[in-house]
């Protein structure tokens, strides 16, 4: 067990190689009636080629497998997981997104309880031919509902319009044809591939105790023999597939989703990348800067914008999006301001508000047990560690940020993506 701290923040959490080849991270709290678990797989909707070390080749699964999963694990012979929960009164949930797989539940009371159920439930998967066919009815319904969210539809047409062949540009879900091939040995296959404890980890934040903590992961986590998983991806050209795409849904007013693709080097980015980036991006368009405020002053744009560096494994961009009745016009005033930016260098003074104002942002949220928790799986899976990102917010002068500017935001790498009536 390994302690590790924060001078700055006066806090500090528990480190666990656990003897069943999981990693576990507990950080108590005290003066907190309520506890968070979060147990995560380095799995998500991405993950759709792939073999186990020694392997000569590949497996290749249908897109949308690993939500499928997710919904499926919830089952039992018996009593369901859901089910157990509104016995001890935790309010449980899961998540799959591009490049992970959660399953959580909250409570104030019957912590150890519903810990056991968590640990358990996700280490007895249960699948038949027969339940398989059910949930494609289900979660076919489920995609079918998503051409209708004008959000998600003007988000996932920018990716179509910005990747070639990554699988970030199919809808986490997959398709309805997709989750037709899926079938109870396949996800059997799945499970046994990335639901290795060596590929997962558990992050409990708030009312417990370490040691009781690792006394129920003693008695409900089974040994896995450690394995190293290889993804693979199709190539992925450099250029964007179209630079405009339209779709049509009955919305008051025009949805929008306008990014850059970025060269995706490497197959993660580091710590510092995304923090200089989430800078640059505060500094072009946050709340407090220029370009947001002339167009909101300007009805262009509405309180619902926002930015995000949308980063995976294979995958990189930057993201701009919300509701307005000029797309086009919010558009090219990004790609304005960027420009300016990079002709005029970004103000020393403005650098250090934004940096300041991150910093402290970051500072708040440990006050939120959930996303501590939700930050721990995140740290554990990319090779962080949770209070690194208080130093690298010291350390980042406007001369780091002026440099990635250089290198980011190539308008030629630019889509616009738009839902409008």
């Amino acid at each position: 067990m390994r302690e590790i701290k924060s001078e700055i923040l006066q806090e500090k959490y528990y480190e666990i190689n656990h003897k069943s080849g999981l990693k576990i991270y507990v950080m108590p709290k005290e003066n907190y009636s309520s506890s968070y678990a979060v147990f995560g797989t380095n799995y998500g909707s991405i993950d759709t080629k792939f073999k186990l070390e020694g392997e000569k080749d590949f497996t290749t699964v249908p897109e949308g497998i690993a939500h499928f999963l997710e919904h499926k694990l919830f089952e039992s012979e018996e009593l369901d997981a859901f089910e157990q929960y509104a016995k001890t009164g935790a309010s449980a949930n899961a998540y799959t997104s591009f490049d992970k797989t959660c399953y959580l539940f909250s409570c104030s009371n019957n912590f150890k309880d519903n810990l056991k159920i968590l640990l358990n439930f996700v280490q007895n998967p249960y699948f038949t031919a027969e339940t398989v066919k059910k949930e494609q009815g289900i979660i076919g319904q489920e995609i079918a509902m998503y051409y209708d969210v004008p959000g998600w539809m003007s988000m996932f047409n920018l990716l179509r319009a910005l990747y070639h062949n990554h699988p970030v540009k199919i809808d986490i879900a997959g398709t309805k044809e997709s989750i037709s091939k899926i079938t109870d040995k396949l996800l059997y296959s799945c499970y046994n591939t990335f639901y290795n404890l060596s590929n997962m980890a558990l992050a409990v934040v708030g009312n417990v105790d370490v040691n009781e903590v690792v006394s129920i992961c003693d008695e409900c986590l089974k040994y896995s023999e450690p394995i190293k998983i290889e993804r693979a991806f199709d190539e992925e050209p450099k250029d964007i597939v179209q630079p405009y795409v339209e779709y049509k849904l009955d919305v008051s007013m025009s949805v929008f989703s306008f990014g850059f693709k970025e060269e995706c080097k490497t197959a993660k980015r580091s710590l510092r990348d995304m923090i200089e980036t989430n800078i640059l991006l505060e500094i072009i368009a946050g709340e407090t800067s220029p370009l947001y405020n002339k167009l909101l002053e300007e009805g262009v744009i509405n309180e619902s914008f926002s930015k995000e560096y949308f980063t995976g494994n294979g995958f990189e961009a930057v993201l701009f999006e919300g509701e307005s009745n000029n797309p086009e016009k919010v558009s090219e005033c990004i790609k304005e301001e960027i420009k300016n930016l990079r002709q005029s260098g970004i103000d020393a003074s403005r650098f250090e508000t934004v940096r300041r104002s991150l910093y402290g942002r970051e500072i708040m949220e440990y006050n939120d047990i959930d996303g501590v928790a939700n930050s721990m799986i995140y740290c554990s899976f990319n090779g962080y560690e949770l209070f690194d990102s208080l130093e690298i917010y010291k350390e980042i002068t406007v001369s780091d940020i002026e440099k990635r500017l250089q290198n980011m935001m190539k308008e030629e790498y630019s889509a616009l993506s738009v839902v409008k009536a």
